[in-house]
């Protein structure tokens, strides 16, 4: 079961199961941790697992997102990270920081013994990235030295297409977390959704399939949340062949689009007028989608 502080969800599937139990070993350590993994995997998350299994605890988590920051930001945040109870610190997106902020993290990394635990600050870090670090340290991208300091212990988190027996448990914890936050009763899923979310690769990862969770709580329609997914599910998009996030994304939104304005059409019994004031659209606007999506010729004006 999910902690109640954080949204790392114990799986069931090998990969994942090796994975909770290398970090239940390594929580208490002051080693470095790289975290390798697509992106929408969960790394902030397996990050706060490190930390909340940790005697740290009760010291700040914090997180920086390394795309955003200059150099004197960065240095800015280093400092911020230097202080006697500072806990843990995540760097998202590690691999993105410039040359010059580079050189100021490998000043500032602690000394650690080789026991694991550090000597000069209370720090401990953790890192992340989307990216081949070896690829970025041959290009010359990111410095090697750098490298081999943060990753001490480098854990690969597998994307969701490798750990589909976690899928049914990783819906109930977000379907039931929205429907907490939104107020709303905890949807039963139809078997043929239960079918589409085996079936489809999630190349966004566990971000797409929260993504989908939330749009089944908050739209109150499973048909109507799951009709982008559904157009997906050609033979070239299943067993985990890549498709773009930005391509299931525009999918998504135009099936739900198409649903949504049939679904008004329907309840204003197809006067498209009425329909265009509901949807808070203009006239033309709604004749073009309607002609666009094969329905230009139904309705009454």
């Amino acid at each position: 079961m999910p902690s109640a502080d954080l949204r790392f969800v114990e799986g069931v599937s090998p990969s994942i199961r090796g994975l909770e139990k290398v970090i239940r070993e390594i929580a208490d350590s002051s080693v470095p941790v790289l975290l390798s993994a697509e992106g929408g995997t969960g790394k902030k998350a397996t990050a706060e697992r490190i930390h909340y299994l940790s005697a740290r605890r009760d010291t700040p988590f914090r997180t920086f997102t390394c795309g955003g920051l200059d150099s004197e930001s960065f240095s800015t945040t280093m400092r911020e990270m230097d202080f006697p109870s500072a806990g843990t610190v995540f760097l998202e997106e590690v691999a993105d920081l410039s040359a010059e902020s580079q050189q100021k993290l490998l000043e500032f990394l602690p000394r650690v013994e080789g026991n694991g635990h550090g000597t000069g600050s209370s720090v401990r870090l953790i890192t992340g990235t989307a990216k081949d670090m070896e690829s970025e340290v041959r290009a010359g991208r990111f410095r090697e030295d750098l490298y081999y300091r943060i990753s001490a212990i480098n854990l690969r988190i597998p994307p969701l297409r490798q750990r589909k027996e976690d899928i049914p448990l990783l819906v109930n914890f977000f379907l039931t977390k929205y429907a907490a936050d939104f107020h709303r009763p905890v949807p039963v899923l139809s078997a043929e959704t239960h079918r589409l979310f085996a079936e489809y690769g999630w190349p966004g990862n566990l971000r797409e399939l929260e993504d989908a969770a939330k749009a089944i709580v908050v739209l109150g329609d499973e048909a109507l949340a799951m009709g982008g997914l559904r157009s997906l599910l050609k033979p070239d998009h299943r067993n985990g062949d890549r498709v773009s996030l930005k391509e299931a994304a525009k999918a998504a939104s135009r099936e739900a689009e198409k649903e949504l304005i049939l679904k008004v059409l329907n309840r204003t019994r197809w006067n498209r007028r009425r329909a265009a004031q509901e949807l808070q659209i203009s006239y033309k606007a709604l004749l073009y989608k309607l002609k666009q999506i094969g329905y230009g010729e139904y309705g009454t004006s």
